[in-house]
């Protein structure tokens, strides 16, 4: 939209026009710079799992350095978290591993108080551009005087002026509530797949590297302990 059609739809919606235009460029804003940031998440994510989980059932090592390299990402430090320990327990692992996860979960949510204050507070924007519209009508309406037509001018301004608010509180309202709810279901979605990876990375760990080490050790005090 050019920008004096929207310098026009401003001044003929009234004063309530202009919170209503910064928060949907507040609106506009967040989403794209939470789009960016889910549409980098999600490109490179399940490539750094794969790596990482591989690379974990031959040398841990290795997989906590390709963790490393990708710190840019949440997947990224969330299994870092785990695999930076030194001989951890099981219990520990996985300890590591929620407290990661409980704060990428945190980050995950940036932006959505924003977009719920949005879609509350601007469908009542509207509404009272359209009380203030409604009362420029009335006061612009002159039963039995002169000048009927610059009267009835006046009055359709007002008029004007409340549709315009009214729908322009509700565009904004809906248009941050798409964007909060494909958030929220993207954040529920890698809750969900947080939990499987780190499950399986705690099941590699266990398999692989401590029951196997848990046993030799025990084996060796066993034969420590055994008489000649």
């Amino acid at each position: 939209m050019p920008i004096h059609r929207v310098y026009n739809l401003v001044l003929q919606g009234g004063p309530v026009m202009i919170p209503l235009l910064g928060l949907s460029i507040a609106t506009i804003a967040c989403a794209a710079e939470r789009g960016w940031f889910w549409f980098q998440f999600l490109r490179q994510e399940d490539r750094i799992v794969h790596d990482v989980l591989e690379a974990a059932r031959v040398d841990l090592d290795k997989a906590a350095a390709i963790a490393s390299q990708a710190q840019y990402l949440p997947i990224g430090r969330y299994l870092l978290s785990a695999l930076k320990l030194k001989k951890p327990t099981p219990e520990t692992f996985r300890l590591a591993l929620e407290a990661a996860g409980d704060k990428e979960f945190i980050k995950m949510h940036k932006g959505d108080k924003l977009l719920e204050t949005v879609v509350g507070i601007s469908p009542l924007l509207g509404l009272l551009g359209t009380v203030t519209g409604l009362i420029t009508t009335f006061n612009n309406i002159n039963i039995g005087g002169g000048g009927a037509g610059d009267g009835a001018t006046k009055a359709a301004s007002g008029i004007g002026e409340a549709l315009i608010a009214t729908a322009t509180g509700m565009i904004v309202a809906i248009i941050a509530l798409v964007f909060f709810r494909i958030f929220v279901t993207l954040q529920s979605q890698q809750v969900d797949y947080f939990s499987e990876v780190g499950s399986e990375l705690e099941l590699i760990y266990r398999q692989v590297w401590y029951e196997p080490y848990f046993s030799k050790e025990t084996s060796s005090i066993r034969d420590r302990q055994l008489p000649d």
